[in-house]
């Protein structure tokens, strides 16, 4: 593994009227998520006001801290009353892949139209917009760049490329926005499909890997991913208006990722290898049948190389991740291992929540 020296972000506002901490609220849709709350703790640390949109209650030790508005990025009324008087904008929130197609579409396609014309209408100085690099599809060769052609897979692929399309349109009109492409991202309040893999190292289990798991497999850590918001809403816009993949600089194979994982859990378990063909094929019947949390982008991708270059974000931002793989996977497991005993019958549809298990439950006692 290969390492390229980091740099820390420019805390100071950019000479263009970007909102640095002395110029204004920020709103942060998905607060409440995995990735907003991990933002707003960066944000809360570096003297900005933060407002919180979410459906769900912002239910963190901050909320004397943050004005948190509880509704629906889909409502044109609650919209306004979220962007009221703010500086800037970092739209996080999203319907996950396990949501419906409908809501998927509605939330992650027209509530960012919403948000993005609204911020046009005030005037904002900055509009961040997280995408995924589900827009790349399934990986047929690495590094992606973020010129290659996007391929998204389901609806939830589709619904960020064509939101990503929303954003170039309202680019065009005028307004700042950055994107943001991040590889799949771990670190505290992260659950969802990487819960499994907790689950199965702390409880003493092997885990599985599709295919033999030589496949290089790039994650990202959550606080490099909130450093590189930062530089977006700070930096001068001629170097931050224009779209971004966020990917580890530090990183290996599948194998090593889920390695990683069991050695620091202690037990001696090891990576078991399934041959990937009747795997997926496996997995997609239990999919049909709703007895697996894993959508087709996860076990579709899982055994390809899935690398994104990040030469553009350290030329024209100036920063390249910290945190490998290795040193993310772990920093979160150990955070799970502090909340496990709580999380015992509770189940979602979002990154800060265990999915229902199903039948990979009883797999879990093959490992």
């Amino acid at each position: 593994m290969t390492r390229i020296d980091s740099s820390e972000p420019r805390s100071s506002a950019a000479p263009d009227g970007a909102p640095g901490p002395e110029q204004g609220r920020c709103l942060v849709t998905g607060g409440a998520g995995f990735l907003g709350i991990n933002l707003v703790r960066l944000l809360l640390a570096r003297g900005v006001a933060v407002r919180s949109l979410d459906i769900a209650p912002f239910d963190y030790p901050e909320r004397d801290r943050v004005e948190a508005v509880l509704g629906d990025i889909r409502d044109p009324a609650t919209v306004a009353q979220a962007m009221r008087g703010v500086a800037s904008v970092v739209h996080c929130a999203a319907a996950l892949p396990l949501a419906s197609d409908e809501e998927i579409r509605s939330t992650d396609v027209e509530g960012t139209r919403l948000l993005l014309d609204a911020a046009w209408r005030q005037g904002l100085p900055r509009f961040v917009f997280i995408s995924s690099t589900a827009v790349y599809g399934v990986p047929d060769h690495e590094p992606i760049v973020e010129g290659d052609t996007l391929h998204g897979v389901g609806p939830y692929g589709q619904a960020k490329i064509d939101a990503e399309a929303l954003c170039a349109a309202f680019r065009e009109r005028g307004l700042c926005v950055p994107v943001l492409r991040p590889k799949s991202f771990v670190g505290p309040e992260r659950l969802g499909a990487f819960e499994l893999l907790y689950d199965w190292a702390a409880s003493g289990h092997g885990f599985p890997v599709l295919g033999d798991g030589s496949n290089r497999y790039q994650l990202l850590d959550v606080e490099d991913l909130c450093k590189v918001i930062w530089l977006c809403l700070t930096r001068e816009r001629a170097l931050v208006d224009d779209t971004f993949n966020v990917g580890a600089a530090e990183f290996g194979s599948m194998r090593d990722n889920v390695q990683a994982v069991l050695d620091h859990a202690g037990h001696g378990r090891r990576v078991r290898a399934l041959p990937r063909a009747p795997a997926v094929a496996v997995l997609r019947l239990l999919r049909w049948l709703r007895l697996s949390p894993l959508y087709p982008w996860i076990y579709e991708s899982a055994s390809h190389d899935s690398v994104v270059a990040i030469a553009r974000l350290q030329a024209r931002l100036g920063f390249t991740p910290c945190l490998s793989n290795r040193q993310a996977l772990q920093r979160n497991y150990d955070w799970y291992l502090t909340q496990r005993a709580s999380l015992r019958g509770r189940s979602g549809v979002s990154h800060r929540v265990p999915w229902k298990h199903g039948a990979l439950a009883l797999a879990k006692w093959l490992f």
